[in-house]
């Protein structure tokens, strides 16, 4: 198993992601919110991904450790994992939401380890895989998965239930995903991989977000990489083609973070709001943000106040 270090995983397409990495065109990485007169050097640095749950739960880890004491600064919406570890490699950016599989098959070249599908199996894995100066805490019970997702039109037209049904109708369907999925084996190169499908067309769009919701309804693409527990399934009724290969693995939401800027305070806090996150009560709060448009400090709040952490 070769690991990659967080500055190698991000080389192949982080340059080109950058630039696109925020909707509104503004740099996180050049501005920042904070608790307090705390500075760059001794506040934590919280990041998140450019999608909503990953600013939900970096948000919600920013209230989790303000309530302790914890001085912060926000960096939310970086952009995707080839951008967000490359500021975390640079100091940019100390602790913020991952998910176990994801984190793993992008450390390890050729993705994760035959038979490495369940959360603990690679949460062990991913300990060794983490490069130098970085740390995962407890992972949550919280999973959030990448699916290919269809129309039921689609399902009954070409027959599909799993991802190896798609193998002999691919070349005829596009498929919308973040334009990262392009480069990352739990994307096109797994599929080929594992599964033997190829698209016929690939339109970069957005990592589970509205452009590619939006393309799956109407009809711009017949696949789409969303995530599992984005209310846009249940509410347009998406079906979740199934993944019997475990392409895309055990997907635990964990903190990862610096070690030099971490200590038992944070350590504590944060394991604790782990052991209080379900899948459940993710999907009930995230779609306050996706549906009802709640800004992700309120829900963060609320989340909190109905989910108290010891």
């Amino acid at each position: 198993m070769k690991r990659r270090t967080l500055l190698g995983a991000a080389v192949a397409s982080g340059a080109t992601l950058t630039a696109a990495a925020c909707g509104s065109g503004e740099d996180p990485l050049a501005t920042s919110s904070s608790s307090g007169p705390a500075t760059s050097t001794s506040a934590v640095i919280i990041g998140s991904a450019n999608f909503p749950e990953s600013e939900l739960v970096g948000e919600m880890y920013a209230q989790v450790l303000e309530a302790k004491g914890v001085q912060v600064e926000r960096k939310f919406n970086i952009g995707a994992r080839e951008v967000y570890l490359k500021a975390l490699d640079d100091g940019s950016i100390d602790l913020l939401p991952e998910y176990n599989g994801a984190l793993l098959s992008a450390l390890v070249e050729g993705g994760a380890p035959a038979g490495v599908s369940t959360p603990e199996q690679v949460y062990e894995e991913l300990q060794k895989s983490l490069p130098e100066g970085t740390e995962t805490l407890q992972q949550s019970a919280a999973e959030d998965k990448d699916t290919l997702s269809v129309l039921p039109a689609t399902k009954t037209q070409y027959g599909l239930t799993t991802i190896a049904d798609l193998a002999p109708v691919a070349g005829d369907l596009a498929l919308g995903a973040g334009p990262e999925f392009q480069e990352r084996y739990q994307g096109l190169i797994g599929l080929k991989e594992l599964y033997g499908v190829e698209f016929g067309t690939f339109r970069p769009l957005d990592a589970g977000g509205p452009l590619t919701v939006g393309a799956l309804e109407d009809g711009s693409v017949q696949v789409g990489n969303v995530f599992s527990t984005d209310s846009a399934i249940a509410t347009k009724g998406f079906v979740v083609l199934e993944d019997p290969k475990n392409l895309f693995l055990a997907q635990n939401i964990l903190p990862l973070i610096r070690s030099s800027k971490n200590n038992q305070t944070i350590t504590d806090a944060l394991n604790a709001f782990s052991a209080v996150l379900t899948t459940d009560n993710l999907t009930e709060y995230l779609a306050k943000v996706q549906v009802d448009k709640q800004d992700s400090a309120t829900v963060a709040k609320a989340f909190l106040a109905a989910n108290p952490v010891a």
